[in-house]
């Protein structure tokens, strides 16, 4: 498949600045994703997130890895379909995220039934697993 690139993602997604954090889609197909944040210095956490030693928050990138997990589903779903976030399990963090980076994410979609849904998902910087999440989510009409 041919990327999905920013202007599609907010077709997809009801994110916008400064909370759309998938950049690009690489490729989205069988219930597998493989999405792109690129991280700058520019966002607008870091000023307090650390001033000294900028640190993307990990709760920002289970978000990010959530809206990656939309694209999973963006075969099976109408056009104004939301993913609401209902549920995180197994979060863990093995690495620092900072600006300059690349967060490749990753998701797999396990099940989708009766408008719930659960991924599996990664996220990697420069091929280390940043972060891991399985992700729990309710779709409905927005």
């Amino acid at each position: 498949m041919e990327p999905i690139l920013i202007q599609d993602v907010l077709k997809i997604l009801p994110h916008r600045f400064p909370f759309v954090l998938v950049d690009r889609v690489l490729s989205a197909g069988n219930g597998e994703v493989h999405a792109l944040k690129n991280v700058t210095v520019n966002e607008p956490f870091f000023p307090g997130h650390f001033p000294q030693e900028p640190v993307m928050p990990g709760v920002l990138i289970v978000e990010a890895l959530a809206q990656a997990s939309m694209f999973c589903l963006h075969e099976r779903i109408e056009p104004g379909t939301v993913g609401y976030l209902a549920g995180v399990e197994g979060a863990r963090f093995k690495r620092k995220v900072i600006p300059g980076d690349q967060l490749h994410l990753h998701a797999k979609l396990e099940f989708l039934r009766r408008g719930l849904g659960k991924t599996t998902c990664r996220a990697e910087v420069e091929g280390q697993v940043a972060a891991e999440a399985t992700i729990l989510f309710a779709v409905a009409k927005g």
